[in-house]
């Protein structure tokens, strides 16, 4: 195993190593340090980034059976040459006060839940916890959330070590895990002790704050979505810029705007009612003449209308409307971005209008639909006013008209 000084100092971002090995994976190459202070992705926490001579580390991780740290760079590096590592600091801190801020919240959950951690997820955007608990009410995450606060307004301190076998035996760990060889734990203060090998703060107090973000539930539990220190504040600051504007938009106060936008909302849906009805209306009134001029073909009012851009549901309401009345055919398609065909035939007329969408479809090169009485389809690709034209023509042929 690679020596790693993260595990005894995680705020060391400077060090000097030597390359004990090389090679490639991937196409790329890498080192492995005799001694080396990246962490690793493991235990849900990311890799640390950052140099090694001046090389960018794109990637560290543990390979398997020697559980040597592998560090990919973007550059070789030669076997025996003596590296200067520098860690990328703001990246390694944020890992430190979202792993440390997990440590508090998990053992807040079993305190006020007794709901176990049984997942651990550190992104790019937030952390959450896996509980293996279903049912977490709004209450017990408040609660839960408070009591972890409380733990970093007392500023305890933060320490990890490798125990002895009979240390490790009176310690209240959390859970202990099966790993081989010594276990590392990291203890907060008397109110947590887990297993862990990640990168901690050295007191609570430089979490700042362990901010809720949502929860939801899973299928194994509930999940719980948070952010600890410099992200809870970028993401107070985010949203503190969006609430002022929209206070200021809707020239109210902050602590108005739940009221406003309810207003504006009750105002919107009487503008969609409003709306809806005037639409309603106008193509009531276009089916009206288009019935008014439709052709006299063997006893049937035929119907034909091809239109630009036209929406699939204003084409289905005309030719609705159109066959409530009696012995009317209606044909009527859209070109555009996508082709839109929707035909019809009144109740009580003998007339299969699949073959004359599959004539259509075909004309404008190919595409998929069905039905029986309304028939719709559309089209596999881009077709223009003209084209659609012709389409239609070959629907008529094809109803015998």
């Amino acid at each position: 195993m690679s020596a790693r000084s993260y595990y005894s100092d995680s705020y060391l971002t400077r060090f000097e190593s030597t390359v004990e090995e090389t090679g490639e994976l991937d196409g790329g190459p890498y080192v492995v340090l005799e001694r080396s202070a990246f962490y690793p992705t493991s235990g849900g926490q990311p890799f640390d980034r950052g140099t090694l001579n001046g090389v960018a580390v794109s990637d560290v991780f543990v390979r398997e059976g020697d559980g040597k740290v592998i560090h990919r760079l973007a550059a070789p590096i030669a076997r025996g040459e003596t590296v200067v590592g520098e860690i990328d600091w703001p990246r390694r801190f944020d890992h430190m006060q979202q792993h440390t801020g997990q440590h508090v919240l998990s053992q807040a959950f079993i305190q006020v839940k007794d709901a176990a951690t049984i997942g651990f997820h550190l992104g790019e955007d937030y952390v959450s916890i896996d509980l293996d608990t279903p049912e977490l009410a709004d209450r017990d995450a408040e609660r839960a959330f408070a009591v972890a606060n409380e733990v970093v307004t007392r500023d305890v301190s933060v320490t990890a070590w490798f125990p002895t076998p009979d240390e490790l035996a009176a310690l209240p760990l959390r859970k202990t895990p099966e790993v081989e060889g010594a276990l590392r734990v990291v203890r907060i203060g008397d109110f947590d002790y887990s297993a862990c090998g990640g990168t901690h703060v050295a007191r609570t107090g430089e979490l700042g704050l362990i901010h809720h973000l949502k929860t939801e539930r899973i299928k194994r539990g509930s999940r719980v979505a948070f952010l600890v220190g410099g992200r809870a504040r970028a993401d107070y600051a985010t949203k503190h810029a969006i609430t002022q504007r929209l206070a200021a938009e809707l020239t109210c106060s902050v602590e108005e705007l739940p009221e406003a936008v309810g207003r504006l909302k009750e105002e919107l849906q009487a503008a969609r009612r409003e709306i809806g009805r005037h639409k309603a209306e106008a193509l009531t009134r276009e089916a009206a003449e288009l019935h008014a001029g439709a052709e006299s073909v063997a006893g049937r009012s035929l119907v034909v209308a091809a239109f630009e851009n036209r929406p699939a549901e204003e084409l289905r309401a005309l030719v609705l409307d159109l066959t409530g009345r009696d012995g009317v055919v209606a044909l009527v398609a859209s070109g555009g971005p996508k082709t839109q065909l929707v035909f019809g035939r009144s109740e009580g007329l003998e007339l299969d209008l699949r073959p004359a969408l599959k004539a259509a479809l075909d004309a404008v090169g190919g595409g998929k639909g069905g039905g029986s009485r309304i028939v719709q389809g559309g089209g596999s690709r881009p077709a223009t006013l003209a084209e659609v034209e012709e389409a239609l023509r070959a629907a008529r042929t094809a109803v015998g008209a």
